[in-house]
């Protein structure tokens, strides 16, 4: 089945799909290249994997494929200026908030974020405009609090649903 389906129409529809935000980085040749993301899941857990879709050609792509490393930062429902700071072209990434880079591999790791993952490039596919880049994890660590959330072109917080005896009770 061959379907022509409009770009702005297949963008706006998956803008109803709620996901996590996170920031990719990694260091390449002293340098740290970063971008927002908000496709990543994980693929295994024996041996842990996890997958990022990025823009084929980005430079953090790029950089990660030089370097055969890779970082993901989950973002806290405070850190929208940290997701806001590595989308772009010309922003300011690592300039607008604080990085500490991982000991084991040296990438980038965003604080006071969720959780963090370190990975080793494993595998990468091409389809369409992306690239599915699979990840090792070398290491996790993980803080505290809540995700920041992406929403119909928009970032928020996370209200968790009230379980059915709450709503009875009239729990807040």
């Amino acid at each position: 089945m061959t379907t022509t389906i409009d770009a702005f129409e297949f963008r706006q529809t998956m803008s109803s799909f709620a996901t996590g935000v996170a920031v990719l980085t990694t260091t390449h040749e002293g340098q740290r290249f970063g971008m927002t993301i908000n496709s990543l899941t994980s693929v295994s857990l024996d041996p842990p994997q996890i997958l990022v879709c990025i823009n084929r050609g980005s430079a953090t792509g790029e950089s990660i494929k030089k370097s055969g490393i890779f970082a993901v930062s989950l973002l806290a429902n405070d850190q929208t200026a940290a997701a806001k700071s590595f989308v772009g072209r010309d922003a300011a990434r690592f300039d607008a908030i604080r990085c500490t880079d991982d000991a084991a591999c040296g990438a980038p790791l965003v604080d006071d974020a969720l959780a963090g993952i370190v990975c080793r490039l494993a595998n990468i596919v091409e389809s369409g405009d992306h690239e599915i880049l699979i990840g090792d994890v070398a290491h996790c660590v993980r803080g505290g609090g809540d995700p920041l959330v992406f929403f119909g072109g928009k970032y928020g917080g996370f209200q968790p649903a009230k379980s059915p005896g709450e709503m009875q009770r009239g729990v807040a």
